[in-house]
């Protein structure tokens, strides 16, 4: 059963809504003098269940705008730590917070933010085993994944629950924002029906992400979840919203329900969750990377040749901005341009690649080992693994 807003209705539907008690009426007076929103649309937000699937750079805005509005009850899914690399841009953490579960972080910042809410807190890797069951009690949910498998799984798992997905997603200086799930609208998969290759679409941790981008994009999630409860305006339903920091813009595509779709078409074939690791072909989604039999070096290895003074050849094949960050005094060629490259190199010298973690550079063993290469050898964790075993000085980012 879907209500007038879109919303699947609760336990709590069709029973009187609960009143706003005086405290209550003076927090939120700048809703009430609304007239889109008033008495009844605030009724609605105390009554709401929203989970939010991700406390990072796009759950740090929506929670805490959602527990701002007032949101009566909001779960939160994550199993990370904060890390001192999140701070640029996940504003729910401080310094303090560093080594700290973020669930745990996040749930006392909303819980200091807004007291009267109630704060569930999952944490877990949302998975096909517990999936259902920890998205069936909420009305809308919130996608501020940043991975594939997951993603996917959410839209499933949304769709034979009857539940809208507001949709998210952030790279380098660019947004996407939309409405899956939505009667009669599309779902992910009408966009995008196959993953892309692994490794073909970097992680923000490879490619980066301005600061404030996932502010911006989780706070139009959290302005779409309001208006799907309340139940005004225009929805992003069959509508894409893409916004352009860098040139602040922002241009609209549409989307069309996919008849064919397997999840939500005529004839659906997709009837229970699958594994989403194996359907977008990550094979341990933990693992730095997917290509197997890779020959490597580890940092206290190769730092132990370096000092006997043994000819390698450093082979750097991350961006030019990162050997800007730090370097090992390699040489810089960045794996896009290393296929027409190639010719630089002497297959007769020993040379161990590296990058960041050791996915890029164990891609570039793999190119050079079936152009030919044999004395080649990938830097075990890369730049960060040198950081933590051999040389603390180089900057880890």
């Amino acid at each position: 059963m879907v209500t007038k807003t879109g919303i699947p209705a609760g336990p709590a539907a069709g029973k009187p809504a609960a009143a706003l008690s005086k405290e209550e009426v003076l927090r939120y007076s700048r809703h009430l003098i609304m007239p889109e929103v008033g008495m009844e649309g605030q009724l609605k937000l105390k009554q709401a269940k929203v989970l939010c699937v991700g406390t990072g750079g796009l759950g740090a805005p929506l929670g805490l705008y959602l527990t701002a509005a007032g949101v009566g009850r909001i779960g939160l899914v994550d199993f990370d730590v904060v890390d001192s690399t999140n701070l640029q841009r996940q504003v729910l953490f401080g310094n303090s917070d560093v080594g700290r579960p973020k669930i745990e972080a996040a749930a006392a910042r909303l819980r200091d933010l807004n007291p009267d809410i109630q704060i569930d807190t999952f944490e877990a890797h949302l998975s096909s085993e517990n999936a259902l069951d920890i998205l069936k009690d909420y009305d809308i949910v919130v996608d501020g994944t940043d991975n594939f498998p997951t993603r996917y799984l959410v839209n499933d798992a949304c769709v034979l629950l009857g539940k809208p997905n507001v949709y998210g997603s952030i790279f380098r200086f660019e947004g996407q924002i939309t409405v899956f799930g939505y009667p009669g609208g599309p779902c992910y998969r009408c966009l995008y029906p196959e993953p892309p290759p692994p490794g073909l679409v970097p992680s923000c941790a490879e490619g980066g992400v301005l600061g404030v981008l996932p502010g911006i994009v989780g706070t139009i999630q959290a302005a779409e979840t309001l208006k799907l409860i309340i139940g005004k305006g225009d929805h992003l339903v069959g509508r894409l919203l893409l916004f352009d920091a860098l040139g602040m813009k922002f241009r609209e595509l549409k989307l069309r329900k996919n008849p064919e779709c397997p999840v939500c078409g005529e004839h659906r074939t997709l009837t229970k969750l699958i594994d989403y690791a194996e359907f977008c072909g990550i094979r341990g989604e933990e693992a730095p990377t997917i290509v197997t039999n890779i020959p490597e070096i580890t940092p206290r290895e190769l730092k132990s040749r370096l000092d006997r003074g043994d000819d390698l050849y450093i082979l750097d094949v991350r961006e030019t901005h990162e050997y800007q960050i730090c370097n090992l005094q390699g040489h810089l060629i960045p794996l896009g341009e290393l296929s027409r490259r190639v010719n630089e190199l002497d297959s007769s010298r020993e040379i161990v690649a590296h990058c960041r973690s050791g996915k890029r550079s164990a891609d570039a063993v793999e190119f050079l080992r079936k152009a030919g290469f044999r004395k080649i050898w990938n830097l075990k964790g890369g730049i960060l693994a040198w950081s933590d075993e051999v040389d603390p000085a180089v900057p880890k980012y």
